[in-house]
């Protein structure tokens, strides 16, 4: 079960990417290659294989994988899910 993104942590996540949509993009690839390469090595093989804006592509991805990691330490009883 995925957490819930409540209006917070969307604006949260959104006021911080706004803020600087270059910096806050190249400062998510380096988290992402560091937190979890397979997800970045599956937004470049989609980037590469579509006709998208590789770089819109990976700030909506990244967006969403911040939205879910917080709202994923704000939700912890759904780790106790998982292992049922």
């Amino acid at each position: 079960m995925l957490p819930i993104i409540n209006e917070e942590i969307f604006e949260t996540v959104i006021d911080e990417l706004l803020s600087d949509i270059s910096g806050w993009r190249k400062s998510m690839i380096h988290y992402i290659k560091d937190e979890n390469p397979e997800i970045n090595s599956a937004l470049v093989a989609l980037a590469q294989k579509t006709d998208l804006d590789p770089k819109a592509l990976a700030t909506g991805a990244y967006a969403v994988y911040k939205m879910l990691e917080l709202a994923n330490e704000n939700q912890p009883f759904l780790a106790a899910d998982d292992d049922e």
